[in-house]
């Protein structure tokens, strides 16, 4: 048996082993990415990873705390313009991103945007993406791309 509970049917909130501080190693390295990432390392990120039984994928609860007040239409117009993003956010027909849309596709799907009523100047919204198809090489591949296009290559 590969993991200690059932997974059929289950959620498990455990991806590698605990570490001293309560957390996993999964989401430790998940905080670091960000500010890897974003070269920022000023960027805060908590998390908590968690096993769901999908054929692939990672969907991740992302809450976003901004420098200045924010208007939701132009966040979901910047979202829906951005290459590689296909924002899916339909409360009323309840239209949102889920790893069985985002199977074996190369776009990260963004949905559930709303304000978080606890924290002044903070986004939620709810992230998917094949983490088969757009990893670490597919991206690799677009910021090249990217740089290329941009002429930012030496």
């Amino acid at each position: 048996m590969a993991y200690k509970y059932q997974i059929d049917l289950n959620v498990i909130p455990q991806i590698d082993v605990f570490l001293e501080n309560g957390y996993t190693k999964e989401e430790v390295k998940m905080i670091k990415e960000t500010g890897k990432i974003m070269q920022d390392d000023s960027i805060k990120v908590t998390a908590t990873t968690v096993r769901i039984p999908v054929v692939g994928g990672h969907s991740e609860s992302v809450n976003v705390e901004f420098e200045n007040e924010f208007d939701m239409a132009e966040v979901k117009a910047l979202l829906e313009a951005a290459p590689g993003i296909i924002v899916q956010n339909d409360d009323a027909t309840q239209y949102y991103p889920m790893p069985l849309w985002a199977h074996e596709k190369d776009e990260v799907f963004v949905g559930r945007l709303r304000r978080d009523e606890t924290q002044p100047k903070t986004l939620n919204m709810w992230i998917v993406s094949d983490n088969l198809r757009k990893g670490a090489a597919t991206n690799a591949v677009q910021i090249a791309e990217y740089l290329l296009a941009k002429n930012l290559l030496g």
